[in-house]
């Protein structure tokens, strides 16, 4: 039986990978294409009583409940307030789960040699780094993000609706 594939080992035959680029406090990160379920505009999620700041809360997506983690504070980047902002929403075979970002700008092919691990980075989240050309793009983990939004989500309590 061939190992279950994960975000982190979704690579095309050829060596490359489809990443979808957005950026964040105006820089470039990457997700797996194959992890993204879908984009959807910005809505302000359902506030939840987190133990993490940064899970912001849940949204209703066509009748799943779908917890929200603010990317830019689970990076400790700063953040913005825009509405143009966007959610992505990510699936692994664990759990569904959507992070804020400021905007989606592309998909790209990247070849494999293009990755360098991270070496400055003690975080999980950080899967590697892409050379395109002359910008470097954080490739996050897609697992990682998931798996720690839907286990922070779990603890959470609903807030009451403002009237």
């Amino acid at each position: 039986m061939p190992p279950a594939k994960t975000a982190a080992t979704e690579i095309v035959a050829s060596g490359s990978r489809q990443l979808v680029i957005f950026t964040l406090a105006g820089e470039d990160y990457a997700l797996p294409i194959a992890c993204i379920q879908e984009v959807i505009r910005y809505t302000k999620p359902r506030d939840v009583l987190s133990p993490d700041p940064s899970v912001t809360g849940v949204v209703d997506l066509r009748g799943k409940i779908v917890p929200v983690c603010d990317l830019a504070s689970r990076l400790g980047v700063p953040g913005t307030d825009s509405e143009d902002r966007k959610i992505v929403i990510l699936e692994t075979d664990q759990a569904t789960a959507g992070v804020i970002v400021d905007a989606v700008d592309q998909v790209i092919l990247i070849q494999d040699s293009q990755l360098e691990r991270s070496p400055a980075s003690n975080t999980n989240i950080v899967e590697a780094i892409a050379r395109l050309n002359d910008r470097l793009v954080v490739l996050l983990n897609t697992d990682t993000l998931v798996s720690s939004t839907a286990r922070i989500a779990d603890q959470a309590d609903v807030l009451p609706q403002a009237a």
